[in-house]
Order: structure tokens, then C-alpha cells, then sequence
């Protein structure tokens, strides 16, 4: 059952594959949230009788399990690849400002485009963000760098509850502790994890419990979800490192770290099908999500299943690719070769 994984992580003895898991499992995460956005299950419904949905265990779940829970480790993934991708830059080209600024850019095209069927993805925000973050990594120390992400990341919270005014803060964050070598730490976790995931973990017991109290519903839109929403990310950053070191490595590594790898594939791919899906079938009158919940599983399951096919003969996924070549202006390498 291992045999591609092995064959296709082997060739990549540099990557940090702890990191494309973590990737993979946040994407697994969002892929909910992005799911009732874009399928819109339930707003008909409440059009049509004027009123709120009657209560429905499953969408309350998900309300306490991941919205405003995986968006944050997106996000410091993306400042951890900002940083190893700029390190590259400056290792192979003369003008690595402008390697970044073309891959920013590049992928805030690719998020215009992608509003043709799901405006409210984070693409564009994200290569926006980038830009506005980008003098700080190339310009400042790390140890400026990561207070800074530290100080915009618990402001943002304080003031709002994270959302798209945490996004900078994060980015700076990954950033920072990419510098510093915590996602390469992450990977070896030894008992300062622990330690991170224990107090995480019983933090998260009261967030989640006041949230509900408060009337629970969306947490985006509360200052209590979204700081109960950034610890039990941690929670679960740390929680899943110390899996890492058990014998469920392989398994989690499996299924997760195709996903990672092709995050970016996968999510555009998503909401196109969720687009789509939402045309064929009218999800806006159903009170409940659990068949929005399903179609997720199905989605997740495929995309991980033929991640992996595709990355056993291929280097890059499609939308990575194109994203590459822009970066550095000339073709990636694509087909992977037989040795």
C-alpha cells in the first residue's frame, strides 16, 4: 500500500515532509469550511421562512472542530513557505525580490481567476498579504520578523477574532519560525511539544465550551470562536506532531502529504467540484449538512488518492506548476524521471 508513497517521497530527501502533511491536514479542514460557502446549503431556506435554520448536531460540530480552527495553520504554512522559497531565491538568483514578487503575483491571478466560481477564496488575499509582508522577510532579522508576526497575530485576535486582519500576522509568524527551524523541530517533536499540545489542549475545553454558551454559531464571526478557533489550531498542529512519532507516521504520511504537496491543486480543484455540485444538486433548501459533509469525504479521499497517482509520475501538481514556471519564468521540470 506504501509502495508509490515511498517511491515518489524518496525522490525529495530535502523536504520537510512533516510540513506537507501538516499542509495536507489543513487542507482536509478547510475543505469543509470552503464547502458549505460554496454550496450555500441552507440559505435558501432561511429566504424562503425568514428565519435562522432549526438546529442541526452535525453543522454544530463542524462549527466547534474547524471553522476559524485550520484557516491559521493555513496561513503560517504559507509564511513558512514564503521564507524556503525566498531562501531559494536568494540562492539562485541575483534578484530574488523579484522572483518573490512574480510568485505573489502569480498567485493572486490565480485567485482572480478562481472568483469566476468561488469568490470568497483566500488566493487572492493570501498573494495581496504576501506582497504586504514580503519587505519584512526579505528586509528584517528573524527575531524582528517573528515578533512582529507574534505582536499582528495577538492583536488581530484581541481586536477582532483573527479573520482576514490575522492574515499578515501569521504570514510573518510562519515566516519566523521557519527562520528559526520550529517546522523542522515539529518533525522531531520531543517534550516542549508535548508540553504546547497539553496546554493547547485544555485552553481549548473552556474557548469551546463559552463559545457554545454564547450562542455558538458561526465563530468567524465572533471574537470567543476565532481565539478558541487559533488555540485548538495549535492543538492540533502539536497533537499531530506527536503523532508523527508514533507508528501511525506512515499512515498519516500516506494520505496527507499528497494532499500537502498538491494543497494547491486540490484546492482549486475543490471548489470547482463544490461549485459544480452545488448546480446539479440544490443544497440551499436542506436544513442539515451532512450531505455537503459527505460529498467533502468523497472529494478529500479522491483528491488523496489521486494526488498520489499523479505525483508518482509527475513532479509538480498542474496549478503548481503553472505557479513555478511563473515564479522563475522558465518551464519546472514536470514528467518525473524513471531512476
Amino acid at each position: 500500500m506504501f509502495q508509490l508513497w515511498d517511491n515518489w517521497t524518496m525522490t525529495a530527501p530535502d523536504r520537510l515532509v512533516f510540513v506537507d502533511v501538516l499542509r495536507g491536514f489543513a487542507l482536509f479542514g478547510i475543505l469543509f469550511v470552503n464547502a458549505i460557502d460554496i454550496t450555500g446549503v441552507g440559505s435558501g431556506w432561511v429566504r424562503a421562512h425568514e428565519t435562522a435554520l432549526p438546529p442541526d448536531p452535525v453543522r454544530d460540530l463542524l462549527y466547534a472542530t474547524t471553522q476559524t480552527r485550520f484557516v491559521p495553520i493555513f496561513n503560517t504554512l504559507f509564511g513558512v513557505s514564503l521564507f524556503f522559497v525566498l531562501s531559494g531565491a536568494r540562492a539562485r538568483s541575483p534578484r530574488p525580490w523579484l522572483v518573490m514578487l512574480r510568485r505573489l503575483v502569480g498567485l493572486v491571478l490565480i485567485g482572480v481567476v478562481l472568483m469566476l466560481v468561488y469568490p470568497g477564496n483566500v488566493l487572492y488575499e493570501y498573494g495581496v498579504a504576501g506582497l504586504l509582508v514580503l519587505a519584512v522577510v526579505m528586509l528584517a532579522p528573524r527575531w524582528a520578523t517573528l515578533g512582529a508576526g507574534l505582536v499582528l497575530t495577538v492583536g488581530a485576535y484581541a481586536l477582532t477574532g483573527g479573520g482576514l486582519l490575522a492574515t499578515p500576522g501569521l504570514m510573518l509568524l510562519g515566516a519566523g519560525l521557519a527562520a528559526y527551524g520550529v517546522p523542522k523541530a515539529l518533525g522531531a517533536a520531543g517534550p516542549a511539544a508535548a508540553v504546547v499540545f497539553g496546554a493547547s489542549a485544555l485552553m481549548s475545553v473552556p474557548l469551546v465550551w463559552w463559545q457554545v454558551a454564547a450562542g455558538g454559531g458561526d465563530p468567524r464571526f465572533s471574537t470567543l470562536g476565532g481565539v478558541a478557533g487559533v488555540v485548538m489550531a495549535v492543538a492540533y498542529t502539536t497533537g499531530l506532531a506527536l503523532l508523527w512519532q508514533t507508528p501511525l507516521r506512515r499512515a498519516l504520511a500516506w494520505f496527507f502529504e499528497p494532499l500537502g504537496r498538491m494543497a494547491l491543486t486540490n484546492y482549486v480543484v475543490a471548489a470547482i467540484v463544490f461549485a459544480v455540485g452545488a448546480r446539479l444538486l440544490d443544497f440551499s433548501m436542506s436544513t442539515e449538512v451532512w450531505p455537503v459533509v459527505v460529498l467533502g469525504l468523497v472529494v478529500i479521499v479522491l483528491q488523496s488518492i489521486g494526488s498520489r497517482l499523479w505525483l508518482a509520475r509527475f513532479v509538480y501538481g498542474p496549478v503548481e506548476w503553472v505557479w513555478r514556471t511563473a515564479t522563475w519564468l522558465r518551464p519546472a521540470a514536470f514528467v518525473r524521471s524513471a531512476s
